[in-house]
């Protein structure tokens, strides 16, 4: 059955989302938090996640960003086969959300309008929006803003096949041991495994976006998420690179069919705050 829905309610849920994603922590992860704080062996690091925990209370009772970095705005677009969007450009009304959001909420505005002549929009527009289209007569968006420094340490190789699993983990790990503390740890990472160049970085992308504690359905991409999240936390790195047992909290894997002849792997480095919102119209 065809569903209307106009520009007009998708602007006004983006702008939500725009605000919500940069104040809000997920429950799961809030929760996570303190119980890292227990878990971690290091003085300073616990030291850090006390810190993140008291972060979080203030973000929520005065209404303030999580983080001064509140990114460059990620959206996901998923839209039913049987949706009709009225009212003018879908583009339009969810960069006018990002608009009003950034605007309403007092959000820093990190976009440039060139990346060569570096002068910024005012706005934190355009977005960088994904679409894909499924089945049925909704419109699920999905707003992740993404902060520069844990962008700036994502990275993404063309291994060859015969490097296999092994070369996957190998690579993994180097990406985050060449992070350090720049992405502000404790991180989330997310991999993708599998498609082509740029296929394998938006799994990544979309893999840290994962619900917090939300384990994978398949057996043995859950057993290697497990197993690079022992290896990442063996590096030492710790909470804010200070030291100690828990560098990252979680590691997502997402893959992808790949031609014969390859095998790209991308990483995508997240910060603790790994914010994002979705809302379906």
């Amino acid at each position: 059955m065809l569903r209307i829905i106009n520009t007009a309610k998708i602007t006004s849920g983006v702008k939500m989302l725009c605000i919500d994603a940069n104040i809000y922590l997920e429950p799961a992860l809030k929760k996570a938090l303190h119980r890292f704080s227990r878990e971690e062996e290091s003085p300073a690091g616990r030291e850090v996640f006390s810190i993140l925990e008291k972060n979080s209370e203030i973000a929520e009772l005065e209404h303030k960003p999580i983080c001064q970095d509140t990114g460059i705005t990620i959206v996901f677009v998923k839209i039913g086969q049987d949706v009709h969007v009225v009212g003018g450009s879908l583009e339009d009304a969810i960069n006018e959300g990002v608009r009003q959001g950034y605007k309403e909420g007092y959000l820093r505005k990190s976009v440039l309008s060139d990346p060569i002549e570096r002068k910024n929009t005012n706005d934190n527009t355009p977005a960088v929006i994904y679409y894909e289209i499924v089945p049925g007569n909704s419109l699920t968006i999905e707003v992740a803003p993404k902060g520069g420094g844990s962008e700036n340490m994502s990275a993404i190789r063309m291994l060859k096949p015969s490097q296999g699993i092994e070369g996957v983990k190998e690579f993994v790990v180097e990406t985050v041991q060449k992070a350090g503390p720049n992405p502000c740890p404790p991180i989330i990472v997310g991999v993708g495994i599998g498609g082509t160049f740029e296929k394998a970085a938006l799994l990544s992308k979309k893999a840290v976006l994962r619900p917090f504690g939300k384990k994978n359905p398949d057996g043995k991409k859950d057993e290697l998420e497990s197993e690079l999240l022992t290896l990442i936390n063996k590096t030492g790195i710790g909470p804010a690179g200070f030291g100690g047992r828990i560098t990252a909290m979680q590691v997502n894997v997402e893959t992808y069919p790949c031609h014969i002849a390859s095998l790209p792997v991308a990483v995508n480095i997240q910060c603790h705050a790994s914010r994002h919102k979705i809302i379906v119209l």
